[in-house]
């Protein structure tokens, strides 16, 4: 019984130590694999990024981005209005996604024109599908 107990003692430091191991590099590689995909900051080049409202963000921040970005002068909201290229799927998220995007664009591609205090995220893939268009 002592001769298990001892093996036991030595077995379970290091399978732990190994599953530690295993959970930090997974991790660190399924970070660089969506460093490509997603930044907080945007590169030098650009031409070819979007701002879209973080999907974890509650629904009364987001519809704030939405009155903010649809204030501006520079911003056309019509495409998230009832019969717009973006109207669905009607959902906070998504018109918070197109208007954050249009306020982005228009007003330099600057990182901190995406931030809208912490809700907004960089993209490097086009987030546009079917009729509505997410001009870059």
């Amino acid at each position: 019984m002592k001769a298990a107990r001892g093996t036991f003692a030595i077995f379970l430091p290091l399978a732990l130590a190994f599953l530690l191991s295993f959970a930090a590099y997974t991790g660190h590689a399924k970070a660089r694999e969506n460093k490509a995909l997603y930044s907080d900051r945007a590169t030098k080049d650009s031409s070819n990024t979007w701002c879209i409202a973080k999907p974890s963000i509650d629904n009364e921040r987001l519809q704030h981005n939405v009155e903010y970005s649809c204030a501006q002068a520079h911003v056309n909201c019509s495409s998230i209005q009832v019969g717009g290229s973006c109207f669905h799927p009607n959902n906070v998220n998504s018109h918070a996604s197109v208007v954050m995007n249009l306020f982005y664009q228009t007003a330099g591609k600057h990182r901190w024109n995406c931030h809208f205090n912490a809700t907004g995220l960089i993209v490097f893939v086009n987030p546009s599908f079917g009729n509505c268009h997410y001009p870059a």
